[in-house]
């Protein structure tokens, strides 16, 4: 059976095991909402050069008018 000491450490341990987790999750979540925003703003930027691309063959061919 584990003294009070060894149960002290082994809670000890435990604790920064799961500060670690919780700052690795963190990270990870920051991470992914970073990236999903970059990806938000690629596909708002895609889709005004689209919008643009429509409008310049629209005067080119006329339809604008």
């Amino acid at each position: 059976m584990a003294d009070n000491k060894q149960s002290f450490q082994a809670g000890q341990a435990a604790g920064r095991a799961e500060e670690k987790s919780n700052v690795m999750l963190d990270n990870v979540k920051n991470a992914a909402t970073g990236a999903g925003t970059a990806a938000q703003q690629a596909g708002q930027k895609i889709s005004e050069a689209a919008v643009g691309a429509v409008n310049v063959v629209k005067e080119k061919t006329g339809m604008n008018k």
